[in-house]
């Protein structure tokens, strides 16, 4: 959610810093005070409601039905999360400009032909009775909070929010903001390099390596664009890691999950925790705020985690022939703070809306027209999946409810009670080619894969594999006879899971904890081990200086811990290598097609010693000053928590939680991921939660957010979790509701 850097690029971020002032920061609240202000009187429920929170305002729902349940959980997320979500809904709805001003007009234009609404209103038409009641009640639940609590979050007085009745289509659409596929930055910013005249061979390139990072070349910083980037960004690499151990590596007889998805590093967290019950669900787990289900987490006899397929669910479509009889045109009214209101039309084809239209995507040609074909636009029904999915009992029921699970692709991980494990792919694809196209852009008569789409049920899925485990992270998953994607993650997390599980030895909670904050990669002591090689064949005599880092370098043992030296020299010395290795352009053309560090590592194998020595010589002497400013990694690798306030001029900083050393680097298990620089930087993308469940214990459930579970800014429980975190230990959420009744200590009742 890049809000945040639109309000620091633009003229209008004066105006708001003026708002910002007059706004002071309210006093802080603690846990008590912030649950007085739960308004329980009135609530739309047909018989009293119990809600148990813990210290960390992790709520644990007791509801006597289904609809009384859902109710509560809305006004638990408005509660929790109603500025996160208003700015969610903004952003969805190409909204921004009523927040920031006439200077984010072209950001709301590319987000209303985007419009990730578009499939809402035939998804609401056929979903069963139960989910629509459902939606519906969570939805009134949120109405009724946003009609009746005394205080509105912080980020509404800054920004101007105002109270807004909630509908079923503002939350579908939320969740297909999070269906953002991650083929559309690599595409968007590759359609100004087809007139090169090297372009087959750098498309071919891209889709044979098959790797996720975004080019750079020809890119554009342009403030709205920047934000349109990141924004898409945040969702579209989407990653995680998940994992499932068989009981028969755990000796108890009961499997274990552990999950901890990577996204954006913000607050608040872009997950809230939550346990309930009712007559038809029973579970716990992590869920969206603004989003009525349970991601990742369990019931009594089943666990649930996945990770982003990257799936290839959107096709790019010249639509520049098709007659002008096949486009529709609407016109949209687009609000705008201390300015006058706006209209665009918005055109649309068979094929789907014009993106081309959308200022903030690069342009593939004169008069190249591109309309974007995406599984996310058609209907799908994504809640009722995953209700089905939290009251499976075994993996047969797990599969059949992921059939309806379209987008975004998930590479699904179970874990049974039973000691059973098993994964699923829950996606909907076209069923094209194993071969890539030639081109990015595919004609309208390349449309037949789309006729005849693949689900769950027609895609490969593992039951019990004679490993004892499974293992995702968001690589190339099991081959199927359709192309599942492109643009995968490189093998660094999922070669380190594969190795910490393999073996003979059983695997506890303890193990899982460590697994979710291991540090060590195995690729870049495998590069380190090429140069320093290289750098021996060819003979070249070092200063004290480039030997001393040569030597940090030789003893470094692979982990990115805070306090390494070699991952510092290492870091630096890459950096520095690379630029003098390869030209600008060189290096930027590899960044096309994602594994940068496999390029250069082939590049550095193939190369003669002595243009190795001549290329790291110099690097050696720059990491070497590197190291006089830094010291060691976590002096240059930093973690800080800021809310998309901080990005207001002149008193940002107030909104700013956090700048710690961290351990971890872009392709470790425990995400911490940085672009290449030799400069102190934060990170922006990593591991953002955790969980972990020993099927063997209702109760035995683990949780961490990187943050806190409240959502307002002077909770005592917005950043309370944050050293938790750090520190790799977690919250208990137990199941069992006798247990909550002795652990959490707080409790309200709503009455209707």
């Amino acid at each position: 959610m890049r809000l945040a850097r639109l309000l620091a690029g633009t003229a209008m971020g004066t105006v708001l810093a003026g708002c910002a002032v007059l706004t002071p920061l309210p006093e802080p609240l603690t846990t008590t005070e912030r649950l007085a202000a739960f308004p329980i009187d009135g609530a739309p429920v047909s018989a009293p409601v119990e809600i148990y929170w813990n210290d960390q305002q992790v709520p644990f729902v007791e509801a006597q039905t289904d609809s009384d349940l859902a109710v509560t959980l809305g006004m638990v997320h408005a509660h929790l999360r109603l500025g996160q979500m208003e700015l969610a809904r903004h952003l969805v709805r190409g909204r921004i400009s009523e927040l920031g001003g006439p200077l984010a007009g072209d950001l709301d234009k590319s987000l209303r032909v985007l419009n990730f609404g578009r499939g809402a209103e035939a998804t609401l038409e056929m979903m069963p009775a139960d989910t629509r009641d459902w939606l519906d009640s969570f939805v009134s639940g949120v109405n009724h909070y946003i009609a009746n609590v005394e205080t509105l979050p912080h980020e509404h007085r800054v920004l101007g929010i105002k109270r807004e009745t909630w509908t079923a289509e503002d939350v579908i659409a939320i969740g297909r903001l999070g269906s953002t596929d991650v083929n559309w930055l690599i595409w968007f910013g590759m359609l100004d390099l087809r007139d090169r005249p090297d372009w087959p061979e750098l498309w071919a390139r891209i889709t044979d390596i098959g790797g996720d990072s975004i080019p750079s070349i020809g890119a554009e910083a342009r403030d709205q664009e920047s934000v349109f980037h990141e924004l898409l960004l945040g969702f579209a690499k989407a990653g995680s890691n998940a994992v499932a151990v068989s009981g028969e590596r755990t000796g108890t007889g009961s499997a274990m999950i552990a999950s901890d998805p990577h996204l954006g590093v913000f607050l608040p967290n872009l997950w809230v925790l939550a346990g309930y019950k009712s007559p038809s669900y029973h579970a716990v787990g992590m869920m969206i705020p603004g989003v009525p289900f349970i991601a990742l987490g369990r019931n009594e006899q089943i666990a649930w985690g996945g990770t982003n397929m990257r799936a290839l669910s959107t096709d790019l479509v010249d639509v520049s022939d098709l007659p002008e009889s096949d486009f529709t045109h609407r016109t949209e009214e687009i609000g705008v703070r201390w300015w006058f209101d706006t209209e665009m039309t918005i055109r649309e084809t068979p094929y789907g809306p014009v993106i081309s239209d959308a200022p903030l995507v690069p342009s593939a040609g004169e008069g190249v027209e591109i309309a974007l074909r995406w599984m996310g636009h058609q209907p799908s029904d994504e809640i009722t999946s995953m209700l089905r999915v939290s009251q499976a009992d075994d993996f047969a029921e797990f599969r059949r409810a992921l059939d309806g699970f379209h987008v975004p692709g998930q590479n699904m991980v179970f874990a049974d009670a039973a000691g059973h494990i098993g994964q699923v792919m829950a996606v909907k694809l076209p069923a094209r080619p194993t071969t890539p196209p030639s081109d990015v852009l595919v004609s309208p008569n390349g449309m037949d894969a789309w006729a005849n789409p693949v689900t769950a049920a027609d895609l490969p899925a593992a039951f019990d594999p004679p490993e004892g485990y499974v293992a995702s992270a968001n690589n190339k998953p099991a081959n199927a006879e359709v192309a599942v994607g492109w643009h995968f993650s490189n093998d660094d997390r999922i070669s380190r899971l594969r190795e910490l599980l393999s073996g003979d030895g059983k695997i506890g909670v303890a193990d899982l904890e460590a697994l979710q904050r291991d540090v060590y990669l195995p690729s870049a002591v495998a590069l380190r081990d090429l140069l320093l090689g290289q750098l021996q064949r060819s003979g070249v005599t070092l200063t004290l200086d480039q030997d001393a880092v040569a030597k940090t370098l030789q003893d470094w043992d692979g982990h990115y811990d805070a306090d390494s030296q070699g991952a510092l020299a290492f870091e630096l010395t890459g950096f520095a290598f690379a630029a003098n290795f390869w030209s600008e352009e060189e290096r930027a053309l590899m960044e096309i097609g994602g594994r940068f560090d496999e390029q250069l590592g082939e590049a550095i194998a193939a190369a003669e010693p002595a243009r190795v020595a001549s290329a790291l010589t110099p690097a050696l002497d720059a990491a070497s000053q590197g190291m006089q400013e830094f010291g060691v990694w976590g002096d240059m690798h930093r973690l800080g928590l800021r809310h998309p306030l901080s990005f207001i001029p002149v008193v940002g900083d107030k909104y700013v939680f956090g700048n710690v050393p961290i351990s971890g680097s872009s392709t470790t298990v425990m995400k911490t991921a940085h672009g290449d620089t030799d400069k102190r930087h934060l990170t922006r993308f990593g591991s953002q939660s955790r969980h972990i469940s020993d099927m063997s214990d209702p109760d035995a459930n683990w949780f961490a957010l990187l943050g806190g579970q409240d959502g307002w800014i002077n909770s005592a429980n917005f950043i309370d979790q944050f050293d938790l975190w750090l520190r790799g230990e977690y919250v208990q959420v137990p199941l069992l509701v006798e247990t909550v009744k002795r652990q959490f200590r707080h409790k309200i009742e709503l009455r209707p």
